[in-house]
């Protein structure tokens, strides 16, 4: 190809080349016609969709040079990791958008508003850096994890702003990341993205505009480093609340944020309190001298591979000594018995000391204190709101619209009704509810588990108001 471009146009064939793998079959050898060992490309484009093909081969390590094994469930995870999440966030606009007429900007005040496009201004970049490299791998990474923050962390925190739908920053917000996350799927996504960009800005084709610019966006690193912390935290909790048993529409009291630089998080309290459904969130300083004052003490680690050429033999006296607990922190020098440690040579790993104690650690050393206990009105108030949810899967049944107005009829035990009766206002104002009338649980309909061991059955109705 470069001798004869060369001899009819005087220059070469081309300026880049990408080698890739060899494509395998689902058996491992090398896919081939003959022995059939591959999924059925119609079946899958039938099933899946075309981009979901593309992705998966696009996403993979063959356009590196490695090889691909092909497998209906790598394809299926094509879709689960992007163009299910961004999919749902499109529809998700669509629901709530009703008469308004979204305006792409970016001069947004709200802090979940300004972290979001703050993150869009780094996709750009990266993944604009990633494709002029060649490497549609790393620019698929960048989108899968843009695309869980989008919809794991943005829209489940605003999603009262919508629902509201008078906030026109969310949605005008919103609108803006859809539209220019299109534009940079739409190379390893070309036919969802155009369904998606041209439902939302009534356009001809997002394959003949432009590609984002990040100037397009405000850079804002404090804040993503921030919120990326605050999500930490959060995941962190969750976690906490999984191992104790403690599912989250189950009002708890306190978290406990203990980190260095943990006061940088204080205006984000309310964030991380709404996500992890409790009242109070306390962010501490990281102090290595009252740490075990929250119940927590620390371990050392000797490596002992870096040790050997340093100390030889004595190393195994150092990591009994250490086991033992006979070792020290001074300034900032940790000593073993009478032996100096060197930076690189240990590891500190923060351990809780109390049975009862819910902790987490994060990735930056700190950790997350999690209060367990359950009062009653808590524990009434998770079973309201595990009714509410029945509630709202009822409401979606019934074919209703997001801001239609309902008559509630639920059938409770006696531990539901208590918990129903004094949370009539949160039951109402969650579920649109203009009347509520609590009955024993009817037999002909489903019912629902809430709390511990109530049954509730649930009937809705629309009312015109």
């Amino acid at each position: 190809m470069h001798v004869l471009s060369t001899a009819l146009f005087d220059r070469p064939a081309f300026s880049h080349v990408i080698s890739h793998g060899i494509v395998l079959g689902s058996d491992g050898q090398k896919m081939s016609k003959s022995l059939r060992n591959y999924p059925d490309v119609s079946e899958v484009f039938d099933r899946d969709g075309a981009d979901a093909m593309r992705w998966f081969l696009m996403s993979s390590s063959v356009i590196r040079g490695g090889n691909l094994v092909v497998t209906e469930e790598g394809i299926r995870e094509s879709v689960r990791q992007f163009l299910l999440p961004y999919w749902s966030t499109y529809y998700f606009l669509s629901l709530y958008i009703g008469d308004h007429q979204p305006t792409w900007r970016t001069d947004s005040t709200h802090v979940l508003d300004r972290y979001i496009l703050a993150k869009m201004h780094d996709l750009i970049e990266d993944t604009t850096a990633q494709f002029e490299a060649l490497d549609s791998p790393m620019a698929a990474q960048a989108l899968r994890t843009f695309a869980d923050v989008l919809t794991n962390w943005y829209v489940r925190r605003s999603r009262d702003r919508f629902w509201d739908g008078l906030d026109t920053d969310a949605l005008d917000t919103l609108f803006t990341v859809i539209e220019t996350l299109s534009r940079l799927a739409a190379p390893l996504a070309p036919l969802i993205t155009e369904e998606v960009w041209r439902g939302v800005t009534g356009l001809e084709s997002v394959h003949l505009t432009d590609w984002p610019t990040p100037e397009a966006f405000s850079r804002d690193a404090s804040l993503v480093a921030s919120m990326d912390r605050v999500r930490d935290v959060a995941s962190a909790g969750l976690a906490l609340r999984k191992a104790h048993h403690r599912r989250v529409r189950l009002p708890l009291t306190r978290l406990t944020i203990v980190s260095r630089g943990a006061t940088d998080l204080e205006p984000y309290a309310s964030i991380v309190a709404e996500e992890l459904n409790v009242e109070q969130v306390s962010c501490v300083e990281l102090d290595e001298g009252t740490i075990g004052d929250f119940g927590i003490g620390r371990k050392l680690l000797p490596q002992s591979r870096v040790l050997g050429p340093r100390l030889g033999g004595a190393v195994q006296g150092i990591l009994a000594a250490a086991k033992e607990g006979n070792w020290r922190i001074d300034q900032g020098v940790v000593t073993v018995g009478d032996t100096e440690l060197l930076e690189g040579e240990y590891l500190l790993e923060l351990t809780s000391t109390h049975a009862d104690t819910a902790v987490q650690f994060l990735p930056d050393g700190g950790f997350v204190l999690l209060d367990t206990t359950v009062s009653e009105v808590q524990e009434l108030e998770g079973i309201a709101r595990d009714a509410i949810r029945w509630i709202q899967q009822q409401r979606k049944a019934e074919g209703l619209k997001v801001s239609d107005r309902i008559d509630l009829i639920v059938g409770v035990d006696q531990s539901a009704r208590e918990a129903l009766e004094k949370n009539e206002e949160l039951v109402c104002r969650e579920t649109l509810a203009v009347s509520l009338t609590l009955t024993d649980p009817d037999p002909s309909r489903e019912s629902l588990s809430v709390g511990d061991d109530s049954q509730i059955t649930v009937a809705v109705s629309r009312r015109d108001v």
